[in-house]
C-alpha cells in the first residue's frame, strides 16, 4: 500500500492538471486538507512539498501554497531574435513598459562589457515584459553611441532591432551569450512580479554587428517559471 502523502499528491496533481485548480489560484489551507483527507499535519506538509519539488505549487509565508501556471514560453537560446519577433510567434500580445531611455556615461562595468576605451557614451534602455497580468522579464539594454546616434522610447516599445536594421541600415551578425541564475536585485523586485521567487534566469547577449563591432549588451532578466531554454543541437563526425 502507497504511503498516504503520495495517494494525495497524486489526486491534487490530477486536479491541477484537470484545472480544478487554476493557475495563481492558492490550495486550500493546511489545516483545511487536513479535514478533507482525514489525515495529521505532517502528512498534508509531506504531500504539499512533492508538489512544490515538482513544480505544481509555490509556497508563500504568510499567505499558502499557490499553483504555479506550467505553461512556458519556448526561448531559443542559439538563435539572435528581437523579442518582437518571439512575441508574435507565441501568439500572446504582451505588454512593454519602458522605465528609462537615455544617453549615459557608462560605469566601468559596462565599459569592460563593451570592450569600450575612452568617452564613449551609450543608451540605455529599461524595459519590462507582461504577460497575462504579469510583469516577467525585464530587458536592460545598452547600445554604443557610436553606432546608434539616438534612440527614442517610441523605438523601445516597439523594436529596437527594426529600427537598427530597416531605419539605420546596421547589419547584425551574432552573438556570444551567456546563462545564468541570479539572486533577484532590488530592481528585478521592483519591476517584476517576483514573490515567492529567489532566482532569476538572465540571459547576457554580446551582440556584434557584420564587421565583428561589439555594439550591444544586453542583460534579460527571467522570471524562472514562465519560460523553457531551448536548443538544438547536432553530433559532429
Amino acid at each position: 500500500m502507497r504511503n498516504k502523502y503520495l495517494v494525495i499528491y497524486q489526486e491534487m496533481v490530477q486536479q491541477i492538471e484537470q484545472r480544478k485548480f487554476k493557475a495563481n489560484q492558492f490550495l486550500p489551507s493546511e489545516n483545511e486538507l487536513t479535514d478533507k483527507y482525514e489525515t495529521s499535519r505532517e502528512t498534508i506538509r509531506k504531500a504539499l512539498n512533492l508538489l512544490a519539488q515538482n513544480g505544481y505549487i509555490q509556497k508563500i509565508r504568510g499567505k499558502g501554497s499557490m499553483v504555479i501556471d506550467r505553461s512556458k514560453f519556448d526561448f531559443p537560446v542559439s538563435g539572435l531574435v528581437s523579442f518582437k519577433e518571439l512575441a508574435d510567434k507565441m501568439g500572446e500580445k504582451p505588454v512593454t513598459t519602458v522605465h528609462r531611455c537615455q544617453l549615459i556615461n557608462p560605469a566601468r562595468y559596462l565599459k569592460d562589457q563593451l570592450k569600450l576605451k575612452g568617452k564613449n557614451q551609450v543608451w540605455e534602455v529599461i524595459r519590462s515584459r507582461e504577460f497575462s497580468g504579469q510583469s516577467i522579464i525585464l530587458d536592460k539594454d545598452y547600445l554604443v553611441e557610436k553606432y546608434v546616434p539616438s534612440m527614442t522610447e517610441d523605438i523601445a516599445k516597439k523594436s529596437i532591432y527594426a529600427y537598427l536594421e530597416d531605419v539605420l541600415g546596421l547589419v547584425i551578425s551574432f552573438a556570444k551569450k551567456e546563462i545564468v541564475v541570479e539572486e533577484p536585485t532590488e530592481e528585478d523586485r521592483d519591476v517584476l512580479d517576483l514573490e515567492g521567487f529567489h532566482n532569476i534566469v538572465v540571459i547576457k547577449n554580446y551582440v556584434y554587428l557584420d564587421d565583428a563591432s561589439l555594439f550591444q549588451y544586453t542583460e534579460s532578466r527571467h522570471r524562472p517559471d514562465k519560460f523553457r531554454f531551448v536548443d538544438f543541437a547536432r553530433r559532429i563526425h
